[in-house]
């Protein structure tokens, strides 16, 4: 079977060069929504507070204004507060659907497995029910092995220890460790 490759349709370069158009045309357009943000607050500030003008004014029309000032304070803190509340009340609502969203979908969060030691008999019980009545004895089927078999295979030297160790010492004991070692391995 014979693989054809297609040439792409745009090289490397030409490709490079109109991704740095992209984002040069994105920077750009950025910066002029930023400015256009920044001309509109401050159209709505000088909308909504316009500069005071507090010279020339007597004692009793300050205070009047100070009245006024803190009058729409009070109202714009309980537009702010009843803003706040909606905004909390659509957050949980968010919340709410998107968890039922999940629900719908099957998708839950998966629970960590602990590791538990269960001996075959319960899993076979857990799997069959009362079917299963055969006992599942895992050692039944290894190898045994005779005692017997095991100590015959052990060479048995009933002599006493300290002899064994008075004939191995000097240089005549380290001849024949020697000698036993050389011919030992040799089969």
């Amino acid at each position: 079977i014979l693989s054809i490759q297609r040439k792409p349709k745009i090289s490397a370069s030409r490709k490079l060069m109109l991704k740095s158009l992209m984002v040069a045309k994105a920077k750009e357009e950025l910066e002029q929504e930023i400015l256009v943000k920044e001309k509109e607050k401050h159209k709505y500030l000088a909308e909504r507070a316009p500069p005071l003008n507090t010279s020339g004014l007597s004692l009793g029309q300050l205070q009047d204004l100070c009245r006024e000032l803190h009058a729409k304070i009070d109202v714009v803190d309980e537009e702010r507060y009843d803003i706040e509340a909606k905004v909390a009340l659509n957050k949980r609502e968010i919340k709410d659907l998107s968890i039922k969203v999940l629900d719908l979908r099957g998708k839950f969060k998966k629970p960590t497995l602990r590791r538990v030691r269960v001996s075959a008999d319960a899993i076979l019980r857990s799997l069959l029910g009362s079917k299963h009545k055969v006992s599942m004895d895992l050692r039944a089927n290894l190898k045994s092995v005779k005692k017997e078999d095991t100590e015959k295979k052990r060479p048995v030297e009933d002599s006493d220890w300290r002899k064994n160790v008075e004939a191995m010492s000097g240089m005549e004991g380290r001849k024949k460790m020697f000698d036993a070692a050389k011919a030992g391995p040799v089969q």
